[in-house]
């Protein structure tokens, strides 16, 4: 409803108002003529002719700004050429280049993709506050530099890209793992960013990173089935039954790979799909290439440095090095106050501790982990660590 109803209003707080008020007005028609056979549709009509009319009696406001007023000629349902997706058309649009990257991602993540404030905030590892502060900030801005509200042409749209790729990359992660709650996956999420991340294949098909970012998304799903039990309990990698995996969906995973790979220097998501492909193709967990992993991981962190990055890499030193060169990784990543919440950065240490024998170094470890988890599968998981290190931990508080 939002997307399409930006279409007409060429402004967020407008359309956001609007789409509100299509809510209260519903409540008070359904209740005396009965639900439409389409809600949906009847939702969106409502909301998009009230940003007409809020356009038409504000002649003041379009006198000052004449790009966001639409022609009454326009047909609302009409659906312009090239962009599929109302959802994706307004992803492109919330990438304004005017804008900082954080805060496109994080507008873009709030308002089209429907996260809350708090994951947008675990996901660029800051506070809940900080991350309010910047959404607000980024419309503050739009209103204040009158950017408009409009489609991209085509040619604007490599450069808004790479904002693009990482806003459906943020989005799966959220649903792949999530950070809150009682179940370990949103399904939802996870299922609206891969459609997303088909439709920009299917819009921008020679641009390799789309291809990758598709990739990566498939062969992690694929192994959805195993990533808990029959109990509901967190399954690791290597304890995930490989037989259950999605076949078919790994091998259009992989096959995507291949495309990403072609044609020059790959970038951060093509390498990202590289190593869950690399995942897929060991028969168990025990035949990973750990160094082929690792060189991807080299090429990964000069493409792309960031500290998630470098857990991921420390904890693919340790299988090729040892525990002691991993942990001596993460105890340096540790320093990073971005990290101080990151519960894996805190799981990790804890599991290579506890494989040199320092026990009570990894009760430490997994309790500043529970500390910081939110999720109630991961919590069960790490509590279950926890206990085959020693006595309970204290409660979080």
């Amino acid at each position: 409803m939002l997307a399409a109803t930006v279409r007409v209003a060429r402004d967020l707080d407008l359309a956001e108002e609007c789409v509100q008020d299509a809510y209260v007005a519903a409540m008070d028609a359904w209740l005396r003529q009965g639900v439409p056979d389409n809600p949906g549709a009847w939702l969106t009509t409502a909301a998009q002719r009230k940003a007409l009319n809020a356009q038409r009696r504000a002649a003041t406001l379009r006198s000052k700004l004449p790009l966001l007023v639409m022609p009454d000629t326009a047909e609302v349902s009409e659906e312009p050429d090239g962009f599929p997706d109302d959802r994706l058309r307004l992803i492109f649009t919330c990438c304004h280049p005017a804008l900082a990257r954080e805060a496109q991602l994080a507008l873009t993540l709030r308002l089209v993709c429907g996260l809350t404030t708090g994951e947008i905030a675990h996901a660029f590892l800051v506070s809940e506050p900080t991350m309010a502060a910047r959404v607000t900030r980024a419309k503050k801005k739009i209103a204040a530099a009158r950017i408009p509200y409009r489609e991209p042409e085509p040619s604007e749209l490599p450069e808004r890209l790479d904002a693009v790729l990482t806003v459906v990359h943020l989005l799966f992660t959220t649903g792949h793992a999530a950070p809150t709650g009682p179940a370990l996956v949103r399904n939802d999420l996870v299922e609206r960013a891969l459609d997303l991340a088909e439709m920009l294949c299917g819009l921008m098909p020679d641009e390799r990173e789309a291809l990758g970012l598709h990739a990566l998304m498939l062969l992690h799903d694929a192994r959805a089935a195993t990533r808990t039990d029959a109990e509901g309990r967190l399954q690791l990698l290597e304890r995930q039954d490989r037989t259950k995996w999605d076949g078919a969906q790994i091998e259009r995973g992989r096959a995507l790979v291949r495309a990403a790979l072609r044609g020059g220097k790959p970038g951060r998501f093509a390498l990202q799909a590289t190593i869950a492909a690399i995942y897929t193709e060991a028969p168990t967990y025990a035949d990973t290439d750990w160094r082929e992993l690792l060189a991807v991981y080299d090429l990964l962190q000069a493409a792309w440095p960031s500290p998630v990055v470098a857990l991921n890499r420390a904890v693919v030193v340790a299988m090729v090095h040892g525990p002691r060169p991993g942990l001596d990784i993460l105890d340096e990543l540790a320093r990073d106050p971005r990290l101080g919440g990151y519960h894996y950065l805190h799981a990790s240490r804890a599991d290579l501790l506890r494989r040199l024998g320092e026990t009570a170094a990894a009760r430490l470890a997994y309790e500043r982990a529970l500390q910081v988890c939110d999720n109630a599968v991961e919590r069960a998981f790490l509590q279950e660590q926890w206990q085959r290190t020693g006595r309970p931990p204290h409660s979080p508080g």
